[in-house]
């Protein structure tokens, strides 16, 4: 299916690995020129390799998301490579998972600056060319925004900000001609979830594949989601064919949510 994306421009933030580079590859290889933004800069131009390898055109944007000028920075930077701005993917920021009482004011104001206001900076500096695109904005967020977990109240916190923040500024693109949308991911097998694994593997002493059907056990899933198929979701959602679809917050977690 063609998705008629050839040409447009999206910035994708927390490109370097895991979903924001299957979100940049699969974008780039519906036709999408790609801005792809993280504070690895081997591993961006890793993506970037892969991206022209192919025949595609990406551009690699070394900044850390979490300081003010940050997200401008990477804005102006897609704008002046490609011109215009058809998307930005607020992907960037990891959140420090731990015991509540033992989680310190830094660990969560360094939750914060990251995923949550740099995903408010990025979508601030990208309105006018949103705008003029009549564009879209897509926030990921996290199933820990629906549900809460002891051992993840930074993140979780996060995320429902994230949740409320696409609402609100969805409200504003209506009038604007700008589409904001949010997906809180599951679990997918990434290079963190990776980290996980290992982590649980150690903890209770479990071999790979026990630790590996465990967790399954404990999310309630049939199993976990390739990056892959989050990122051909997002080249649908960035299409003119799911355009009616503004201010949804879509849960992609095999089915681990099971809140209303």
């Amino acid at each position: 299916m063609d998705l008629k994306l050839s040409g447009r421009v999206a910035l994708v933030t927390g490109a370097s690995r895991g979903l924001g580079r299957a979100i940049a590859l699969r974008l780039a290889h519906e036709g999408m020129h790609v801005g792809v933004a993280a504070r690895d800069k081997a591993s961006l131009d890793g993506v970037v390799q892969e991206i022209t390898a192919a025949g595609g055109k990406a551009i690699a944007i070394e900044g850390d998301l979490s300081q003010l000028d940050g997200a401008e920075k990477a804005v102006a930077a897609t704008v002046k490579a490609f011109g215009k701005l058809n998307l930005l993917v607020n992907n960037a920021g990891a959140t420090k998972r731990g015991d509540f009482l033992k989680l310190t004011d830094a660990d969560w104001a360094d939750g914060f600056a990251l995923k949550f206001f740099g995903a408010v900076r990025a979508a601030r500096a990208a309105w006018p060319h949103l705008q003029a695109s009549k564009g879209m904005v897509l926030n990921i967020g996290g199933v820990g925004g629906r549900t809460g977990e002891a051992e993840f109240t930074i993140g979780g916190s996060v995320n429902a900000a994230i949740a409320l923040f696409t609402k609100a500024l969805s409200d504003r693109g209506i009038k604007d001609g700008v589409r904001v949308l949010a997906i809180h991911p599951g679990t997918f097998e990434t290079e963190r979830f990776q980290k996980r694994l290992q982590t649980h593997m150690d903890t209770h002493k479990l071999s790979k594949d026990a630790a590996y059907k465990e967790m399954l056990k404990e999310a309630r899933v049939a199993r976990f989601g390739a990056p892959d198929e989050l990122a051909g979701f997002i080249a649908m959602l960035a299409s003119d064919e799911l355009s009616y679809i503004q201010g949804s917050i879509i849960d992609m977690d095999g089915g681990q949510t099971r809140a209303i």
